[in-house]
């Protein structure tokens, strides 16, 4: 049986979800500060109207999170968290006091989507940014999300760290693209896999991606050379929880990353830079995956391993 139904092709294929709110906030909106989104569909840009809703276990929102403090935006950008086991209700918020967020006042991340669009009968995810205005989902289209954090959030960013290097950008774009298709996504695609075949092409592409990338960084610092950029961010998430859960619990387990030379010190060596490893939760990591996919771990017992120590020796 499919974790997600609705998300899982007549072939046994994950078939993640389409982004369903894709609004932008810019500064060039045409509304005025406190006012909803203007005729293209840009919310204006203002200093701490936003939320961030994220999960420290989640890949997606992580990379948000890292994006927002490689910018220096915590002031701008507040960051609500939900507890990591998801329940038939969704994310919650829990580790609140109280189980409400402090600012929204809601029980569950379900509770803005409904507000918003009382349509919605797809999964509630994260990140997503909620206008604390008027308690609506914004967006929660991850893969924007980070991309606006670095350009339309710039002018109220305390650092600028050129995560989108003009010069590289349509060679970077294909490459993130190739990551998200065959490491970010393939990682799901090979553990929500109802049938073999679906699981053997994934698993199949997964590690020739691997290997692609293992072999770019053998001479490379870091994806698009010495310098840190938005590729870095979206590969870094998932090679975080690699060994700690995707290998055992999605199958991936034609080698650890702990064994591919190059990817492992490129790894090791985001985690020691400020941003990356401090927004690491392990505990919270294994909990969430081990604890709420009942079809692939039905005990929900969560392992004691890997030893983590070597992310930081």
């Amino acid at each position: 049986m499919a974790q997600f139904q609705r998300e899982t092709s007549s072939r046994g294929e994950f078939v993640r979800q389409p982004n369903h709110f894709t609004g932008r906030i810019a500064a060039e909106s045409d509304s005025a500060p406190g006012e909803g989104p203007d005729e293209r569909g840009r919310w204006p840009l203002e200093p701490g109207r936003y939320r961030l809703i994220w999960s420290r276990a989640c890949p997606w929102a992580h990379r948000a999170v890292i994006v927002r403090g490689l910018m220096g935006l915590e002031d701008a950008l507040s960051l609500g968290t939900v507890d990591p086991i998801r329940d038939e209700r969704g994310w919650r918020f829990s580790l609140d006091p109280g189980g409400r967020d402090p600012v929204l006042g809601i029980e569950f991340l379900a509770e803005a989507y409904a507000g918003t669009d009382p349509a919605y009968t797809g999964r509630v995810t994260v990140p997503a940014i909620i206008d604390t205005v008027t308690g609506c989902v914004v967006t929660n289209d991850y893969p924007q999300i980070t991309l606006d954090l670095s350009t339309d959030w710039a002018p109220l960013a305390t650092r600028r760290p050129e995560l989108l290097p003009a010069a590289s950008r349509a060679e970077m774009d294909q490459l993130m693209q190739e990551i998200f298709e065959d490491v970010n996504n393939g990682v799901y695609r090979c553990g929500f896999a109802t049938t073999q075949e679906a699981y053997d092409q994934a698993y199949e592409r997964l590690f020739a991606r691997l290997d692609d990338l293992e072999r770019r960084l053998a001479v490379r610092r870091f994806l698009m050379g010495e310098h840190i950029t938005e590729a870095d961010v979206r590969l870094f998430t998932t090679l975080v929880r690699f060994d700690a859960v995707y290998h055992t619990h999605f199958k991936c387990n034609r080698n650890k990353l702990a064994e591919m030379p190059s990817l492992w010190r490129y790894a090791r060596e985001l985690y020691g830079t400020p941003g990356f490893g401090e927004t690491v939760d392990f505990d919270q990591i294994k909990r969430h995956y081990f604890g709420t996919h009942a079809n692939l771990n039905p005990s929900g017992v969560v392992p004691k391993g890997p030893d983590l120590s070597a992310w930081i020796a």
